[in-house]
């Protein structure tokens, strides 16, 4: 009896669930939760920017991004400050710290590449890979309204 895509989603299920404890777990070391991170990694991803443009990008109220930047101004990760033509406006940033604190996440990123696939092939890779792309268009494609 051949592979099932019953199987396909067991796995999938699995992964999700593994992948996302580590995640969870890692974050926790540093007093984070998977909203905080995200502010992060935008902030690192597209520099300083306003509370207004973060709100946007997470597609969540303002008051949620005020809270989330001030969890992690409080932290050291992020700091808010002037905006540079704008006086009405504040713009957000990576601290050192924050910047540190990426800079980690993608040592462990490449660690985990490493120990995860080090191994695999590049046929196989680009396979797995070409499959994830179809499964993420698909779910993404299924999350759009109608």
């Amino acid at each position: 009896m051949g592979v099932t895509a019953d199987d396909a989603m067991d796995r999938l299920f699995d992964l999700a669930v593994v992948l996302g404890e580590m995640m969870d777990r890692r974050l926790a070391e540093h007093g984070l939760t998977p909203a905080r991170a995200e502010v992060i990694w935008l902030l690192h991803q597209g520099g300083p920017c306003t509370q207004r443009e973060l709100s946007q990008s997470l597609k969540c109220t303002p008051r949620n991004v005020t809270g989330l930047v001030d969890a992690l101004e409080a932290a050291g990760f992020a700091a808010r400050g002037a905006h540079p033509t704008d006086r009405r406006a504040t713009l957000v940033r990576l601290t050192d710290r924050g910047t540190a604190l990426v800079a980690d996440w993608r040592r462990d990123r490449d660690h985990g590449a490493t120990q995860l696939l080090g191994d695999t092939s590049a046929a196989d890779l680009a396979t797995f890979v070409t499959v994830l792309d179809r499964v993420l268009g698909n779910v993404r494609a299924a999350q759009q309204p109608e």
